[in-house]
């Protein structure tokens, strides 16, 4: 029986992972292990390349470890550093030279995610008693400023979609490719727009994910698991248009089972969809860089507006902590609180 694309993507992780970690000092891999049954392949390959800056940070500047290769670092090493180290690290992130001799900058948010993998390698340590001392945890993560939601608003969003279907300000050249995937482009960006799943999610659709008895989607998250996501009247019209055209196009072998094709009618890529949003974006707007997780975050503004249950918001993105959501859409329920602050008038105001 032939991989499933998650599995496909799954194996090539883990090959990545482990390639990742022959760069790493050996007892690594005790950390990596204990992670893997609540983390995915994914997750686990951000943490190595994370740790290796961390690691690259202490050969660079360190007396005592720059005589030695990163491998060859010993789990001692985590005890004998200091507050004053994970805070020269913190320091360093915000300016420092890759391994290809390139200049790399973190903003907050940056800042913030490599420190706190670096706090969960050390709490793994820490907690399972291989070392008696945690400095990373009293070094606080950089604090981050609440950023607005960069969204379509629903006029931009029609106008999207009808620039999908009649491409009046495509270029000539972008006008030819236009007339063959258009049907396909409409579903897949309706698709998006219509349910707020990943972009990584809809490239890993199949035919059979798909069920017009219930108008549902199965889609496998990001953290592994799979679950149902339902659409309405006009995802299904865009949907069953392009399986109507999609059942005439003879896959590469090892893509049959692909929803979405490319022109080379293979599985469509992430990478090609992300162009795809930015094409039909720069029609609408060019003030707002929007993306394929921008469309993600237009359908959560909308269905929070529209219910304002933040758990359904929570649930149907599939956001397993409902503060996740709440993080996001704090601003619209400020702006609700504002609104609410001007409605009632204690003085009546006289001419």
């Amino acid at each position: 029986m032939s991989e499933t694309y998650n599995e496909q993507v799954n194996n090539k992780n883990i090959l990545k992972l482990r390639e990742l970690l022959a760069a790493l000092p050996p007892f690594c891999k005790d950390f990596f292990r204990g992670i893997t049954d609540t983390t995915s392949s994914r997750t686990r390959i951000a943490y190595a390349y994370d740790l290796h800056i961390f690691f690259a940070f202490l050969h660079e500047t360190n007396g005592v470890y720059r005589k030695m290769d990163i491998v060859d670092f010993p789990l001692s090493i985590l005890e004998q550093l200091t507050r004053e180290d994970i805070v020269e690290y913190s320091e360093y992130l915000n300016l420092y030279i890759n391994s290809e001799g390139k200049q790399v900058t973190n903003d907050e948010r940056g800042k913030t995610r490599k420190l706190a993998s670096l706090r969960t390698f050390y709490n793994f340590y820490f907690q399972n008693e291989y070392i008696k001392n945690n400095p990373a945890v009293l070094v606080p993560l950089p604090k981050q400023h609440q950023k607005e939601i960069i969204r379509l608003e629903a006029n931009e969003v029609a106008t999207l979609l009808d620039q999908v279907e009649d491409g009046t300000k495509l270029t000539k050249t972008q006008t030819k490719y236009h007339q063959k995937t258009k049907i396909r482009d409409l579903a897949l960006l309706t698709l998006l727009l219509g349910t707020g799943i990943r972009v990584s999610e809809c490239v890993g659709l199949d035919l059979n994910d798909v069920d017009f008895n219930t108008n549902g989607i199965k889609i496998h998250r990001k953290g592994g698991y799979e679950t149902i996501v339902y659409f309405g009247d006009e995802v299904e019209t865009a949907l069953r248009d392009y399986l109507e055209e999609r059942h005439h196009v003879i896959p590469v072998t090892g893509h049959e089972n692909a929803l979405f094709l490319s022109m080379q009618n293979k599985r469509i890529s992430v990478r090609a969809v992300e162009k795809l949003v930015k094409k039909y974006a720069s029609l609408v707007t060019n003030i707002k860089k929007i993306t394929p997780h921008k469309l993600r975050s237009t359908y959560g503004t909308s269905l929070y507006q529209e219910t304002g249950d933040i758990y359904l918001v929570a649930d149907v993105l599939g956001h397993r902590d409902v503060n996740t959501t709440k993080k996001h859409y704090a601003a619209i329920e400020d702006a609700n609180r504002r609104k609410a602050a001007k409605v009632v008038k204690l003085r009546e105001e006289y001419k």
